[in-house]
């Protein structure tokens, strides 16, 4: 998840269930294309290690679980480990051969699969404030196209959103955030959604989801 996103509820808290924390998923179970547009939205926060193995790494061990899980639901194994004795860091693996960095996400083709990317996007690179009487949703990347692309899918799912932009060339230069449209931050809780059992947690309190 990215260093800059300053001021944005990033933590893990108490896990819940896989599928609890949106009316999207609480409809039907998911299909594994469903399952491979989340994994590969949250693998903004991932890297390749030891050139077949991806690798997750959060300060907390609760999303991983939630990863575990679907990864396991689409018949891979993955492991979760503790990075040192006296480091607060975790890190789940796996050598998934169907997950791929150079992923496009403009090749999805329906809207619960461009949902559930969104969703994972936005589970490992987005923000929204804890504690804040002004309540915002943003995602943030290091990624231009990238980040045109998630605008572009959210358009597809009737989401608006402001103007992609740099908050400081000087600070960085490869930064990109996007902010949605304060009319639709329901419309983006209900139909995206959060596994991230903070922001899902958030959300539900705010938004009454």
């Amino acid at each position: 998840m990215s260093k800059n996103a300053i001021g944005a509820e990033n933590q893990q808290a108490t896990p819940t269930r896989v599928g609890e924390s949106s009316e999207t998923t609480r409809q039907t179970p998911l299909k594994k294309l469903e399952i491979l547009a989340y994994l590969h939205g949250a693998m903004h926060d991932a890297s390749l290690n030891k050139r077949t193995r991806i690798r997750f790494v959060q300060k907390y061990p609760q999303w991983l679980e939630k990863l575990q899980i679907l990864l396991k639901k689409i018949g891979y194994n993955s492991w979760i480990y503790k990075e040192g004795k006296n480091r607060n860091l975790y890190t789940l693996e796996t050598t998934c051969k169907e997950l791929d960095f150079s992923f496009d996400p403009m090749s999805l083709k329906t809207d619960k699969e461009k949902a559930m990317y969104l969703r994972g996007f936005f589970d490992a690179e987005g923000g929204i404030p804890r504690n804040n009487k002004i309540f915002y949703v943003q995602l943030v990347q290091k990624n231009q196209n990238k980040m045109t692309s998630v605008r572009n899918l959210l358009s597809d799912l009737g989401i608006a959103t402001g103007k992609l932009h740099n908050p400081s060339r000087r600070v960085d230069p490869d930064y990109w955030r996007l902010f949605v449209s304060t009319k639709h931050h329901r419309l983006f809780a209900k139909t995206i959604g959060s596994w991230h059992p903070v922001k899902a947690k958030i959300f539900s309190e705010r938004m009454k989801i």
